[in-house]
């Protein structure tokens, strides 16, 4: 019996490999380069996306199935033309969601006690040059952090800056019933004049593309420091380079860009106030495998004909050559 073809853009973790195995071929390109992913398409039925397809890439000639998203963000993926297509969507949504959440108030500590300064200071100066370049640390209790978006990530994010760390927590999300006790729902414009820390963790949606323009930047405190583990296209790059360069922002890490990998002359390479991390936030071993086997499990809910757990485009599922009929009560 052939067994179903599974590709995914990117290799996954072995738990997850194993797993799929026993039902499934797996593949996967050699490289990155579109070219690569295109030429194995034609034998894939199935799909799991790591990074973002190209578009068209649904356009061209393929016999898939179903898609599944290796973890959440589903810019990544053409939905429209799925959808269209009638192709079943599912992610995973929450795999990684503590990763985030520790890379982010990870960045705020490193922020916050100027760990990048005092490092390059001590390598290069010497012992009190490190000191020096010390004594401008703040700490986190009694600040404010405003959190852009209330999903997994905002919610673990909050929870360890309130309880953990006694800062004030205020976040922008269009459903103030979905927020935690200890968090305040302010207006975005409210939030950035208030917070002494602003953490981006939204999806990238029409709504939320440029939401960080010059305008709204020039809301935030300069002594403020913010954090996109997000999507890169949530901010306005140019508009935050100019935002550091000139001290307006005390700081930035920045995870994900709107042109990855980054170009070598962007222009967030000269600034020396900003922590550049190459959109590896989710990355840990626990979420690298708790996103493989959320993935493959839902994988195999679809060899089997049945619903996946996290299917996101509802509306193929009725019509889905594959599906089987939902067993009697």
């Amino acid at each position: 019996m052939v067994k179903p073809v599974v590709l995914c853009t990117q290799p996954m973790g072995a738990s997850a490999i194993a797993l799929l195995k026993q039902e499934a071929e797996v593949i996967a390109p050699a490289d990155t380069a579109a070219a690569s992913l295109d030429a194995l398409l034609p034998r894939a039925d199935y799909l799991v996306v790591r990074n973002h397809l190209r578009p068209g890439f649904l356009d061209q000639s393929h016999k898939l199935r179903a898609i599944v998203r290796h973890g959440t963000g589903l810019d990544m993926v053409p939905m429209e033309a799925a959808t269209l297509q009638g192709i079943p969507v599912a992610n995973v949504p929450g795999a990684n969601a503590q990763a985030v959440a520790e890379y982010v108030v990870g960045s705020f500590f490193t922020l916050a006690r100027q760990f990048g300064a005092v490092d390059r200071a001590l390598r290069h100066g010497g012992w009190q040059e490190g000191r020096r370049a010390a004594a401008g640390g703040i700490e986190l209790a009694g600040r404010t952090v405003g959190i852009v978006g209330f999903g997994a990530i905002g919610r673990r994010i909050a929870g360890m800056c309130a309880t953990g760390l006694g800062m004030r927590v205020l976040a922008y999300h269009p459903r103030a019933s979905a927020l935690a006790e200890n968090v305040e729902s302010v207006s975005l414009e409210a939030l950035l004049a208030a917070s002494d820390f602003v953490t981006l963790n939204c999806p990238l949606t029409p709504q939320t593309a440029g939401l960080l323009n010059a305008s709204r930047l020039k809301r935030m405190k300069p002594t403020a420091f913010l954090v996109n583990a997000a999507r890169g296209e949530v901010v306005d790059e140019q508009a935050l380079a100019t935002a550091l360069r000139t001290r307006a922002l005390a700081g930035a890490a920045i995870d994900v860009y709107a042109t990855q990998p980054l170009p070598a002359d962007h222009p967030f390479f000269a600034l020396d106030n900003i922590l550049l991390t190459p959109h590896v936030a989710a990355l840990t071993q626990e979420s690298t495998i708790a996103m493989g086997i959320g993935t493959a499990r839902q994988i195999l809910q679809l060899l089997r004909g049945e619903r996946p757990t996290h299917l996101v485009n509802d509306e193929v599922w009725a019509a889905w050559p594959h599906a089987r009929a939902p067993d009697p009560e």
